[in-house]
């Protein structure tokens, strides 16, 4: 794996800290009205859904979607940000050699924001999308029309976990997570490394997204979670899969890191 970049102040800020909020707050005032009303919303999901984080994010998402669909998925309730994000994703796939006859899977897919690009770039019924969020998939429904990709044949599926045991073994040549483990503990996302291999094609790849932090993991709200770049990378180790920390994401506008998953080459006799 190479080194990733040296960090910056920013990688070493701990959020979940009475004084960074603080100082946030004053410098951002605001802010300040929305992030005590996501508190105590959250506060209430997880007073509801004790113990279950699935459930947990599943009921944020149901709240954030009902608000907007593109702000549940992006943060930002803009059409020209969601746009701008889903291209991003989609060029830099394909400047990474995403063909048509690529088989992908995309978990945490929701409405397609860089879906709906994958699936009319790739062969017909080539596209399987899944998300924890029932809400969000109808809206992934409403882009497919809205694009008019229904002759693509993309699959669209809820789930309650990130088992992936339903899905056939060694088929995806590309798997993709986007910003879902960044709202992930641990344990789901240890959940979906310990699965992910199966349904991992040989000579396939396993890009995801992550909010990385160079001082102490932590998370916020319950629901934005900062982690190590070496926890991550021991983590797939411990099932079997190398790591390769993405340089050149680094250099395009999005704040979260990238993590690109193989099995290890054969070790010839």
């Amino acid at each position: 794996m190479q080194d990733p970049t040296p960090p910056d102040p920013r990688l070493l800020r701990n959020r979940s800290r009475l004084g960074h909020k603080l100082r946030y707050a004053l410098a951002h005032p605001r802010r300040v009205g929305p992030h005590l009303r996501r508190a105590a919303r959250n506060t209430r999901l997880r007073l509801r859904h004790r113990g279950d984080h699935v459930a947990f994010y599943r009921a944020v998402m149901a709240s954030d979607t009902a608000r907007s669909p593109e702000a549940a998925v992006g943060g930002v309730p803009s059409h020209a940000r969601w746009l701008a994000i889903g291209q991003m994703q989609y060029d830099y796939l394909v400047a990474h050699g995403l063909g048509p006859g690529d088989r992908m899977l995309e978990i945490g897919c929701g409405n397609l924001r860089a879906g709906w690009r994958f699936i009319d770039h790739l062969e017909p019924g080539h596209y399987y999308g899944i998300d924890i969020s029932p809400d969000i998939l109808v809206e992934a429904k409403k882009t497919v029309v809205q694009y008019g990709l229904q002759d693509k044949l993309p699959y669209l599926t809820p789930v309650d976990d990130l088992t992936l045991d339903f899905l056939p073994d060694a088929w995806f040549t590309v798997v993709h997570a986007h910003s879902v483990f960044s709202h992930s503990p641990l344990e789901v996302v240890d959940e979906c490394l310990a699965n992910v291999g199966r349904v991992l094609a040989p000579g396939g790849f396993f890009d995801f997204t992550f909010d990385r932090t160079e001082g102490h993991e932590h998370q916020v709200l319950g629901e934005d979670f900062y982690y190590r770049t070496e926890t991550l990378v021991r983590l797939a180790a411990k099932h079997g899969l190398a790591a390769h920390f993405m340089d050149d994401w680094e250099r395009l506008p999005h704040g979260q890191s990238k993590l690109r998953l193989t099995h290890p080459p054969a070790v010839s006799r």
